[in-house]
């Protein structure tokens, strides 16, 4: 049975190479079978009846349609007629043909040579036509044309329904989705990015009810651009257009018009826009179009022909040009928006820009519920904690959690999926698997223990720090020891937020040199986190001491070119802060330590006996932690009270930070794209050999 909403797909037939060889084999084992290792000689009719009246012919065949004989000879005439050819005993049959007057004719030739005793063989009448001679003449002839047929067909894409081919390789490769509901998703399928999807909704709105908007003199806009980091629900927001809108959806990806021919891109533009213009009122959705529309002049090719300018200018043109088009919204989705041309990204053609950023909170907890709907779950699962332990994922991250979590389940074999399993799963794609099996010496089980119970001390005794979630010294991944935190729910970040997160992460360290009277090479990302975050604090937000109030961050993305915006003076400065912001909290962090040193003793000889210590055991160590956590505070708040959305534009979560040592990196409110600065942006999670 075939879905009420699916088109019964029609069965195609497709041409193969393969096929033109299998028809030349049989043709070779047919020329093969029908070979009888004959000789044959044509000759005129009273030799025939010489031959016949000879004694020599052992059969005669006639042929009633063509009015031709064909008399076999034994041995001995043969050797007379094909002198020099044919040789005795070779097993070869030997037959002459003549055409002859009649068949009543050569059968009183016969009877005549019967009754001389001259002819004692059989006579064989056949009816036939001149069509299997003419079939061995012009076969090869028409089954040559045909394949060239064929093979023409094939090159100009009519065998393939339009795409591919040399000579199609100017046409669009844009995937068109009808009305009929070629695409399930909907709206309901998107969870969270309420802002986003209220933007998207009125340009869906418009197209199924423009009377609404035009009779107050608004103009549909001509196009959105969707921007955001890697898997935070770009293209699944155009399924869902695709899948309310009702109108055709055209959907294809930026580097769709990008080949190696000069002019196809340009080509493809043009056949997209027009097969658009056919079908309006329609939607045109290009995915990752950086791919064609970055900013040109960018990368001169010495003065060669740049493929992909060309079809850029092809694009602006058409999107906002001399010509119409009326009725097509153009949709794009990137996130490089900052390599954009500035001409694709000016009102007119893309009206709206989008901003798709990572869930907070409460989005993580709507999108948790949506990829949990066809998971069978038990009572402990629950969303909020796990919405609150994976700060800085995107959906795609949590959608990934959910199904590591059902595996996770099912090679336990559990009748459903834990609270547990989904603890596992988190752990899983943050650090990496367990290395039970990797060789540990104790001296180095013991300096991990510490190293690991010196992070966990310092994050509860400073107020800004992270609550602490669990720490281990079993390895994962590439980190023999991990920590993990619970990260506020942060917009903005104050400096003494970013010193109790330096300090902490420096704990590691500072618990070596301590306790252990030397240090090692397993704070190496400690070590580099710090660096870049203490190079923030002076370079991008301003907070140093000698250097206050001062940027030297690019949000356009232009950079500065090859020379950096300061002088070799400011720069040496610049490093004189960094390693004096750097060396206050490291100071800072082996002062708490020698206070609470008997309290970290504790906690590294449970973490030794025991590899793994919760929440629970710091508090039974240090007792209750004097601050309550900052996001606490506000989702009580927001049960008493409504408090009103943050403004739009502000950052809502720190890319992942959560394994490893890690802390919440600080927020960049003023940053145009709601993303962290260089120092910030690709941070390794738990890649030196202890974290």
């Amino acid at each position: 049975m075939t879905p009420k909403n699916q088109k019964p797909q029609k069965p195609t037939i497709r041409f193969s190479m393969y096929w033109m060889y299998a028809i030349v084999i049989i043709c070779l084992v047919g020329l093969l079978y029908m070979d009888d290792t004959s000789m044959s000689k044509e000759v005129s009719y009273t030799e025939f009846e010489q031959y016949v009246g000879s004694g020599g012919v052992t059969k005669i065949v006639v042929e009633r349609g063509t009015n031709e004989a064909e008399a076999f000879l034994n041995d001995s005439l043969a050797a007379k007629v094909f002198a020099g050819q044919f040789k005795k005993d070779s097993g070869v049959k030997v037959a002459v043909s003549a055409t002859i007057p009649s068949a009543d004719k050569l059968q009183e030739m016969v009877d005549q040579c019967r009754a001389d005793g001259s002819f004692k063989g059989n006579v064989e009448f056949r009816n036939s036509s001149n069509f299997s001679g003419m079939l061995w003449t012009f076969g090869p002839v028409i089954l040559l044309i045909v394949f060239w047929f064929v093979m023409m067909r094939r090159m100009s894409g009519g065998g393939s329904g339009g795409s591919g081919g040399v000579f199609n390789v100017g046409k669009s490769k844009a995937k068109i989705f009808d009305k009929d509901g070629d695409i399930q998703v909907t709206f309901k399928d998107v969870a969270g990015l309420s802002e986003a999807k209220t933007e998207i909704e009125e340009i869906v709105e418009f197209l199924k009810n423009p009377q609404r908007y035009t009779n107050l003199g608004g103009k549909i806009p001509k196009g959105a651009l969707l921007v955001g980091p890697p898997g935070t629900g770009k293209t699944l927001l155009a399924k869902a257009v695709a899948g309310e809108a009702n109108v055709p959806f055209f959907s294809m990806s930026g580097s769709d018009f990008v080949e190696m021919f000069v002019g196809v891109g340009a080509s493809r533009v043009r056949d997209l826009f027009r097969q658009a213009k056919e079908k309006a009122p329609c939607i045109v959705f290009i995915d990752e179009i950086d791919a064609v529309g970055r900013a040109r002049g960018r990368n001169p090719n010495m003065g060669a022909n740049d493929e992909r300018e060309n079809t850029l200018n092809q694009l602006l043109t058409e999107m906002d040009g001399f010509g119409t088009n009326s009725g097509v919204i153009i949709l794009a989705a990137t996130n490089r928006a900052d390599i954009l041309d500035k001409a694709l990204l000016r009102a007119g053609r893309f009206d709206r820009q989008i901003y798709v950023d990572l869930p907070d909170l409460n989005d993580r907890v709507a999108i948790f519920n949506v990829h949990l709907r066809n998971i069978k779950t038990d009572d402990s699962v629950d969303v909020d904690l796990l919405a609150r332990q994976t700060p800085g994922f995107s959906g795609a991250d949590i959608a990934n959690v959910c199904n590591e979590a059902a595996l996770i389940a099912a090679r336990h074999n559990h009748p459903s999926v834990t609270r547990q399993d989904f603890i596992d799963a988190v752990d899983r794609i943050i650090g990496g698997l367990e290395k039970r099996s990797k060789i540990t010496t104790e001296e180095e089980k013991k300096a991990i223990a510490i190293h690991e119970a010196g992070h966990a001390t310092i994050s509860w005794h400073l107020r800004y720090a992270n609550p602490l979630i669990k720490v281990t010294i079993v390895p994962r991944g590439k980190a023999l020891g991990a920590a993990w935190y619970l990260p506020e729910e942060r917009q903005i970040t104050p400096s003494q937020a970013i010193l109790d997160e330096m300090c902490s992460t420096l704990g590691g360290r500072a618990a070596e040199e301590l306790f252990l009277g030397r240090i090692s090479t397993g704070a190496a990302n400690d070590l580099e986190r710090v660096t870049k975050q203490a190079y923030a604090m002076v370079v991008y937000y301003g907070m140093s001491e000698k250097l206050p109030n001062l940027c030297y961050y690019d949000s356009t993305g232009q950079d500065y070119g090859f020379s950096k915006p300061y002088s070799d003076d400011r720069a040496k400065l610049i490093d004189e802060e960094v390693s004096r912001i750097i060396n206050e909290q490291y100071e800072r962090a082996k002062s708490i330590l020698r206070e609470h040193a008997e309290g970290h003793a504790r906690l590294a000889e449970t973490l030794i006996t025991r590899e793994v210590i919760f929440t629970e055991d710091v508090e039974h160590i240090f007792g209750k932690r004097p601050w309550v956590s900052r996001t606490d505070e506000i989702l009580a708040a927001k049960e008493t009270t409504a408090l009103p959305a943050p403004p739009a534009g502000t950052s809502s979560e720190d890319p992942k930070d959560t394994s490893g040592d890690s802390q919440d990196t600080p927020g960049d409110s003023g940053n145009r794209n709601g993303e962290l600065p260089p120092p910030f942006k690709g941070l390794p999670e738990s890649s030196s050999p202890q974290s």
